[in-house]
């Protein structure tokens, strides 16, 4: 037993903290990268060209450790419930089941299972609820950003901040995708958006817009991921955001810190995030990174090398927008040790933690905003106040909103109402934008008995679809119930 274990022990926390001790997992105790090399293993070329995306591939890398039932149940979640297709980097995949110490044919199959991490990028079919594989309201742009475009990929939500997605892919896709009729390859079950447009007049036209429009002065550049963008492309953007004057913050999206650090710590990915980060104090905007990690195991010590690399270079801070996942971290214990992960040993602001969105086949992932709530009151006290993350909930039409600011909540049903101070791109002439309410559904098999029986009498709950005298009486009676 570790001192800080003892320690919380006899004070009687709830949470006894412990100095986080990053580990890089040892990859050769995988038969198809035993005789990988620390070179390749840090070779961003060898990772990506490595990336898992299919079940055979996982099966060449695991071998006869998981069993035929495991790959036969990730085969079956492929073409019947992944919204998106499997892109798993080396180095992600290697922190899924990180202590176990592979022996006879089948000894990883529980370990590797249950691990928290591959529950939340390899889903396989068991994972899924049947009872509800998706919520009656998901839709598959639960977020309605394609209705905020002011330009193609350009979202105008907020009114001082846009998104701008600058491509539709990763170089890893996560099962809880909250943009996943857009990014990634089509699956058997969603045939994703197209971006139309040429990639340079999309990024021209983002620009313009910018330019014609000095409300805005907070801009997230994602996608997808920028990490999959070639950096001298990249670059050439952000210095273009950097020379409209009314652009004051800048905030650069990508997972890749922490799924494929390796892209991060390339000399030349350095060197050209130094000059950004030179031009931005120059200018007097910060610049900054975001990232996305779900557990602490994901945080390993090369993404602590690539987060100090990022710092170094001159950005101002590195921060951290993870997803509350059950069976992932809807739990105090485990999102505390992220955080402590996250800020002593990588030096990532834990930043915001949302709510899994309304996304089709997400709802064996999603929490009630109730449990939200007491996991925010958990987690308080324990991390520096500038560190303690928001838990938010990211309700369509609204935006971000504190799991507490809700204006009512009907707790037996599962419907929270939440309201907003201002208009979206799609509301300038909409005069009771700001006194409606807005609804959020919590998953339905979290809700209390009568809240369940409610929903099964007016949805199909084996396939989660209504028919359409089924959908007119539930417009009625959702309209009575968001009434009262």
């Amino acid at each position: 037993m570790s001192i800080e274990t003892s320690i919380g022990l006899e004070t009687g926390q709830p949470y006894p903290y412990r100095a986080p001790e990053l580990v890089e997992p040892d990859w050769t105790r995988f038969p198809g990268w035993r005789d990988v090399t620390v070179a390749e293993w840090e070779s961003v070329q060898w990772q990506r060209s490595h990336c898992v995306k299919n079940p055979a591939q996982l099966k060449a890398v695991l071998g006869d450790l998981v069993a035929d039932s495991f790959y036969a149940d990730l085969e079956r979640d492929q073409a019947e419930r992944a919204t998106m297709s499997m892109l798993l980097p080396p180095q992600m995949l290697n922190t899924m089941a990180p202590h176990q110490t592979p022996g006879r044919p089948g000894s990883l199959t529980e370990a590797f299972h249950a691990d928290p991490v591959r529950h939340y990028m390899l889903p396989v079919f068991s994972d899924r609820r049947t009872d509800w594989p998706s919520h009656p309201y998901s839709t598959r742009d639960s977020l309605h950003e394609h209705d905020m475009w002011v330009t193609e990929g350009l979202t105008h939500r907020y009114p001082t901040k846009v998104l701008a997605e600058l491509l539709p892919t990763c170089p890893q896709y996560c099962g809880h995708c909250t943009r996943m009729d857009l990014v990634g390859n089509s699956t058997p079950t969603v045939e994703k958006l197209k971006l139309t447009g040429k990639p340079n007049d999309r990024l021209v036209a983002m620009l313009d817009y910018l330019r014609r429009t000095p409300g805005v002065r907070d801009v997230v550049v994602s996608g997808g991921d920028v990490a999959n963008m070639p950096w001298p492309r990249l670059e050439a953007f952000l210095t273009s955001l950097l020379e409209i004057e009314s652009v004051r913050d800048v905030r650069m999206a990508t997972k890749a810190l922490v799924g494929l650090p390796q892209h991060w710590l390339q000399p030349e990915v350095i060197a050209g995030v130094e000059r950004v980060s030179t031009l931005a104090r120059e200018r007097g905007v910060s610049l900054a990174m975001h990232t996305h990690a779900n557990h602490a195991a994901s945080v390993t010590p090369l993404v602590a090398r690539a987060t100090r690399a990022m710092l170094d270079a001159g950005l101002r801070d590195v921060r951290n927008q993870g997803v509350i996942l059950d069976g992932v971290n809807a739990d105090p214990h485990a999102l505390l040790d992220l955080c402590f992960a996250l800020l002593d040993g990588a030096q990532i602001m834990p930043y915001y933690f949302y709510l899994c969105d309304m996304i089709p086949f997400a709802e064996h992932w999603r929490t009630s905003v109730a449990d939200a709530q007491r996991l925010q009151t958990a987690i308080m006290g324990y991390l520096p106040g500038f560190a303690t993350p928001r838990l938010v909930c990211d309700v369509p039409f609204v935006g971000k909103r504190w799991v507490h600011q809700l204006a009512s909540y009907d707790t037996v049903h599962g419907v929270s109402r939440w309201t907003k101070n201002y208009r979206t791109s799609i509301e300038a002439s909409d005069p009771e934008a700001l006194t409606r309410t807005y609804p959020y559904y919590d998953p339905i098999h979290t809700l209390p008995e009568d809240g369940q029986r409610w929903w099964a009498e007016n949805v199909a709950p084996d396939s989660g679809s209504m028919t359409p005298a089924q959908a007119a009486a539930m417009s009625r009676r959702a309209a009575a119930l968001q009434a009262t």
